[in-house]
């Protein structure tokens, strides 16, 4: 995989030390704000265009540039229109293989192309209530290099949430994150997060390698940033799923054995730079 950069921004790694999926940007209006939210998504349907009226209706968009990250959505939930209406600036569209993580090298490196100071990440599913975003660019704009959701934290909530994912983020995967990373962690399968732009360029995090395809990035920097003594903040909020089927790309024995996999090489320094 090669790197894909637009317009220069600020000074960033070079393309030659950052592996980058392939990508395209059939919607690019610039940037205007000093920081953006990152939206991955693929096939998400109405949920997407649930969560984009809600960013709407609280004015996001006079905050933060937003930009939408597909995997290669073929529902056609991402129509220009509603975009544009809804205050999107940006849409990128991975070609390349890889999942989540993959995608997030895609817009992460976009983003710091075109000189953004921080990066807010919400997932396109419509379970986070965004109303927590201007808290997230308000602890970056304090120093706050790692800002991490949680649902467990006194003020948040945690609804409909599936006994089984419960049970593995607060036994399982959270305790052995804090352990292994030095920082006390009540929520770490999310990605509703905010990163500095500091954090992201470290090349003692080198976050732009091809290991990271699946899940293994929210993982990795949960361990690794506190280790590099990086400022981490949890905030209380907001995560509901539906009732019925939970929206998630995760499912089955196969899939949380892999998520789990992840955890275990994340936590045992597996995907540090060497």
């Amino acid at each position: 995989m090669t790197d894909t950069t637009f317009s220069p921004g600020r000074p960033t790694l070079t393309k030659l030390s950052r592996q980058v999926p392939y990508f395209e940007t059939p919607l690019w209006l610039g940037r205007t704000h000093s920081y953006c939210v990152v939206i991955p998504v693929i096939n998400e349907g109405e949920r997407i265009v649930s969560l984009l009226a809600r960013m709407a209706a609280l004015s996001i968009y006079q905050l933060a540039d937003i930009i939408i990250v597909d995997g290669g959505s073929s529902d056609g939930s991402l129509a220009h229109d509603m975009l544009m209406v809804t205050g999107v600036r940006g849409l990128l569209v991975k070609t390349s293989p890889g999942k989540l993580s993959a995608q997030l090298r895609c817009a992460y490196a976009f983003a710091l192309d075109q000189g953004y100071e921080g990066i807010v990440t919400i997932d396109g599913n419509d379970k986070d209530d965004p109303k927590a975003i201007p808290h997230f660019i308000e602890a970056l704009q304090q120093g706050v290099d790692f800002v991490q959701a949680s649902r467990f934290l006194a003020g948040g909530v945690a609804e409909n949430t599936p006994k089984s994912r419960d049970i593995a983020i607060r036994f399982i995967h959270a305790p052995m994150l804090s352990l292994a990373s030095g920082f006390d962690w009540t929520d770490t399968t999310q990605g509703f997060r905010a990163y500095s732009r500091k954090m992201l360029l470290d090349p003692r995090i080198a976050l732009f390698r091809d290991v990271f395809m699946t899940y293994e990035l929210l993982a990795y920097l949960s361990y690794r940033a506190p280790r590099l003594r990086y400022r981490c903040l949890e905030l209380p909020t907001v995560r509901r799923y539906p009732q019925g089927d939970v929206p998630t790309k995760i499912s089955g024995v196969k899939g949380n054995l892999a998520v789990l996999a992840v955890l275990v090489r994340a936590c045992c320094g597996g995907y540090d730079p060497k």
